[in-house]
């Protein structure tokens, strides 16, 4: 139940000791399967463009602002001019086992005031999809967000259209909040937005559930998960909603 004010109206729940978090360092962050290094044009961008080019379908440009890239030094333009800012802070996935970069991800919408920090600018290259490593570059971000800066939350946004994005939200224990309606245009087209997130004190318990699944118990010989991600992480979105009614 709320608080209430002298004037008997309810009001929020008050944040004792509060003050504004640091934003996110450029420095690596390391897991068990994927390392996070902040996106260096001159290391990554020749790995990463080898990678994307895996996809023939371009399938991974759909649902992003900008791409395809139709050659490498058009690429790495674009990469020395839009991703080297402090928001978005983007970094290469290093898949820890072959030491490439196959995948890109940052944190932008960066709001230290009040501990709200967003996920975005995912791109995956197809050796990289549906793999512990990529999962794994999430769970290493939010612990950043969680663990080492203290923030509130931890949102996830896309195109309402994308699918594939709005399972891995719901996979990795965001909860879904809501649809913003023609909430911008991109390549000529409109975009509905789904909004999820995760909050400071759900972060417990998906934690626990990551390092549940990424146990090396968990991996056969040919590290093919025994249990899914999924189903281990169930119970916490079905808490969500129910704390969101």
């Amino acid at each position: 139940m709320s608080p209430i004010n002298h004037l008997g109206q309810p009001i929020g729940d008050p944040v004792p000791g509060w003050e504004p978090r640091p934003r996110p360092p450029r420095t690596v962050m390391e897991g068990q399967w994927a390392r996070l290094e902040p996106l260096d044009p001159g290391a990554h961008a020749a790995e990463l463009f080898e990678a994307f080019a895996a996809d023939r379908e371009e399938r991974i440009w759909t649902y992003l602002p900008y791409g395809p890239f139709e050659t490498f030094d058009g690429y790495a333009a674009w990469m020395a001019e839009a991703c080297l800012g402090d928001d978005p802070k983007f970094h290469a996935i290093i898949d820890r086992h072959t030491g490439r970069a196959s995948g890109v991800a940052s944190y932008l919408r960066i709001t230290p005031v009040v501990g709200v920090i967003e996920v975005g600018h995912i791109c995956l290259a197809p050796s990289l999809q549906r793999t512990p490593t990529a999962t794994d570059a999430i769970f290493i971000m939010m612990r950043r967000v969680f663990d080492e800066l203290g923030y509130r939350r931890f949102e996830w946004k896309c195109d309402a259209l994308n699918a594939a994005s709005r399972r891995a939200a719901e996979r990795l224990g965001f909860v879904f909040e809501g649809i913003f309606r023609q909430a911008t245009i991109y390549k000529g087209r409109n975009r509905d937005t789904a909004w999820y997130a995760l909050l400071d004190h759900e972060w417990p318990q998906v934690r626990g559930v990551f390092e549940r699944w990424l146990d090396p118990d968990n991996f056969d010989d040919a590290g093919v998960q025994r249990l899914a991600l999924s189903s281990l992480m169930t119970g916490v979105r079905e808490a969500g909603s129910t704390n969101e009614r």
